[in-house]
């Protein structure tokens, strides 16, 4: 086994960790392994924030749930590029109502393991979660269970993922699923709501399926959409085609007027030449017959 393979085996192992033991046990490792090659490396690990460390469990807790949050992250990714403003803002919602009921799982799980999520810490965990949907690399960082920062993203552009995870082999990695939630400290005294766990879950599942209909149902509408596009599309062709015959027949009567104005002058022109014509020999037969009548 490599030396970052096996690195990513401890790693896998500490932030699986509840926070409180996490300096401690890594400490130890790090004394453990020293005269090694790894003694430096698990001691550089960072400690998580406490959002990271939300996000860890509930990758670890959770990993089926959040796979399926990151594929339909996956299907929005890909289908919001043809859709419209409307569809997008709808779709966007959805996002939102999963990404809130699988942070109030998250919060869920925390609490269980006697950790209390504020407010400005949910937040961050929510942030990670949005980020993981509209970005793949974020989405390989929450994968990994490895996370040292919460995460944040437009969707616009490359994320700076640099001191976000343990190590930068943390990228496609997988964490390693675990059955129980880190114990609690028993100074802590947390009692956890028994149904909270399966209430997450309902209301996160509600509204993934909510999401799932909305994209067929917004894909649909834009099918519809795009085939009167397309005949109107075909229309407009038919009309324009309509529009240049008309114009190339204006142009014709264009000519052929131009060319019947020049006509006419020379008409004009020859009328005029003919009625002076007709007036000379019209004077010069009234005087023949003038002089015809006095020889009489």
């Amino acid at each position: 086994m490599s030396a970052g393979a096996d690195l990513l085996e401890v790693a896998d192992e500490l932030y699986a960790l509840g926070l409180p033991d996490f300096t401690p046990t890594r400490d130890a490792r790090a004394k453990a392994l020293k005269g090694t090659d790894l003694a430096g490396p698990v001691k550089a690990l960072k400690k998580p924030s406490v959002a990271a460390w939300v996000v860890n469990l509930l990758v670890r807790r959770e990993g089926e749930q959040v796979q399926r949050i990151l594929e339909v992250g996956a299907s929005l990714r890909e289908a919001q590029a043809s859709m419209s403003g409307d569809e997008l803002r709808a779709l966007t919602r959805q996002r939102r109502q999963v990404t809130a009921a699988i942070t109030q799982q998250a919060r869920s799980l925390a609490s269980a393991a006697g950790v209390k999520v504020t407010s400005a810490v949910g937040d961050q965990v929510e942030s990670t979660l949005t980020a993981a949907m509209l970005d793949e690399r974020c989405a390989e960082a929450v994968r990994s269970g490895l996370l040292v920062t919460a995460l944040a993203t437009t969707g616009v552009g490359e994320t700076d993922l640099s001191g976000a995870v343990a190590v930068p082999e943390a990228l496609g990695f997988t964490a390693t699923q675990v059955e129980e939630a880190p114990a609690a400290r028993p100074e802590l005294h947390v009692v956890p709501d028994p149904e909270a766990d399966a209430k997450a879950l309902a209301a996160a599942q509600e509204a993934l399926d909510a999401a799932e209909e909305e994209l067929v149902a917004a894909r649909a509408a834009y099918d519809e959409v795009n085939g009167a596009v397309e005949e109107l599309e075909a229309r407009s062709m038919q009309v324009q085609a309509e529009i240049d015959e008309l114009k190339r027949r204006l142009a014709e009567l264009e000519t052929t007027s131009e060319e019947v104005d020049d006509e006419l002058d020379e008409a004009e022109d020859a009328r005029t030449e003919a009625k002076q014509t007709l007036d000379e020999a019209t004077r010069a037969r009234d005087a023949a017959a003038r002089s015809v009548a006095k020889l009489r």
